[in-house]
């Protein structure tokens, strides 16, 4: 099973990658990530200032505790996203339960979702085509709703639906390929140009 280890030595490194990466928007002190990584205060002051010094976090004085936070302007900030949405929380379940879930062509998480914001009106954090085996899929989604505490909108295409639905630009449709997204299982390229000339 490929991981987010396969590219980092430091197993610390990996959970600060996968706490801060799923938690986009919050800020963390030390004694916090600790807490909530569970690993020992020293190895967690280390990978902070390896992170510091490369561009992947900020920090910032507040009062007198010093807070940490992802950089968005770091040069791989999309590339490191991606891997973390692969491989931890529901892309890592997905990923894993993949030939329980039936023939999965494409699944994809919105770019709000990944950063831990609900969606907006209308919009899926979700999105699943090929011939999904229905009852697993929403066990996982339960499971990730109740780690979350929150309700995940997801919506479940066969290939034949989401491609009909392409060529004839249906709106919903259209406003998943147009929004911000990361691809868990499939093609890019094949997502969004597939049936579809002009986009």
């Amino acid at each position: 099973m490929n991981s987010l280890q396969d590219f980092m030595i430091s197993k610390v490194r990996v959970k600060m990658f996968e706490l801060f990466f799923t938690n986009q928007s919050e800020l963390y002190y030390v004694r916090e990530i600790t807490r909530a990584i569970k690993e020992e205060i020293n190895a967690v002051r280390r990978e902070l200032d390896r992170m510091l010094s490369t561009g992947i976090l900020r920090s910032e004085q507040r009062g007198n505790r010093l807070y940490y936070s992802l950089n968005s302007k770091y040069l791989y900030f999309q590339e490191l996203q991606q891997m973390v949405a692969k491989t931890s929380g529901l892309g890592e379940k997905i990923r894993k339960a993949r030939r329980k879930l039936g023939t999965l062509n494409f699944v994809m998480f919105s770019a709000r979702f990944i950063k831990g914001l609900a969606p907006r009106h209308s919009e899926v954090d979700l999105l699943v085509v090929g011939e999904v085996v229905l009852p697993e899929l929403e066990q996982l989604v339960k499971q990730e709703e109740k780690r979350i505490g929150r309700e995940i909108n997801y919506a479940v295409f066969s290939m034949d639906e989401f491609d009909f639905r392409k060529t004839r630009r249906d709106p919903f449709i259209m406003d998943v390929l147009y929004g911000s997204r990361v691809m868990i299982i499939g093609s890019e390229e094949e997502f969004v140009e597939k049936n579809l000339p002009g986009l």
